[in-house]
């Protein structure tokens, strides 16, 4: 979904271009001194906007490419672990192997080994603590990764680990934690993407004493001084908002 910030960038390359036709129909009149300003200048800074401003929605489409594409790698990997730790537990393994297994599982699940006692509501009615503890949750893309390997590697020095279900077998546990991973850093790196194009947009839009903001309202003060507050030209660039966005 587009953000009203990034509707906000379109709004102002929109309304610059609108400028710029006001200021090309002064003719003769529209003379100023300031490089920056002159119609020729301003035509140019509106392209590098237009071109910017495209630059951040191209790549934030890539990018939200990416993370559809990590949601479906990813997708399989519970159901799939748990089907992992009951062939493990229908194998002959021993127990303390099986044991990790379910440990590793449980990180993955998102759940706690064992529950946390709580004091009951009479306990707490008559003071005792509430008990505060630290998240279990394990479930960030990277952490998910990390166990998904670790359980990969417990399973690998298992020798009685011989499921006959291809999808279950080391190799293809691997092929999708290659997978995951390649899809994680697909997104990784799409954000930088993303975030540079970003810093290259504000940079063009809103840079101190380049930016189109600033040049926005450098013309307007030309204009005002050349035809006076109340003429009609004033009125056409001064009815003109611009906006000058929060870097994002």
């Amino acid at each position: 979904m587009t953000s009203t910030s990034e509707t906000g960038h379109a709004r102002n390359v929109a309304a610059f271009e609108d400028l710029i036709s006001f200021c090309t129909a002064y003719g003769a009149s529209y003379n100023p001194a300031k490089a920056a300003l002159k119609t020729a200048a301003l035509t140019a800074q509106l392209t590098a906007a237009t071109t910017a401003v495209q630059a951040v929605k191209i790549a934030k489409t890539a990018y939200d490419n990416a993370t559809n594409a990590r949601e479906l790698a990813f997708k399989p990997l519970k159901p799939l672990v748990t089907r992992v730790v009951n062939a493990m537990a229908a194998s002959e393994a021993s127990k303390p192997t099986l044991a990790d297994v379910k440990s590793v599982n449980n990180k993955i699940q998102g759940k706690r080994a064992k529950a946390v006692a709580k004091p009951d509501a009479k306990a707490l009615a008559e003071g005792a603590t509430p008990v505060r503890t630290a998240s279990a949750s394990q479930q960030s893309f990277d952490k998910l990764i990390d166990n998904f390997t670790q359980l990969i590697a417990t399973v690998s020095a298992e020798p009685k680990y011989v499921p006959n279900e291809n999808d279950l077998k080391v190799p293809a546990l691997n092929a999708l934690l290659a997978d995951m991973k390649a899809k994680n850093s697909a997104v990784i790196n799409a954000n930088t993407v993303v975030s540079n194009a970003r810093i290259a947009r504000d940079k063009v839009m809103y840079d101190a004493t380049t930016g189109l903001f600033e040049t926005a309202l450098a013309v307007k003060v030309y204009v005002k001084s050349v035809y006076g507050a109340t003429s009609p030209q004033y009125k056409q660039v001064g009815g003109l908002k611009f906006s000058n966005l929060p870097r994002n």
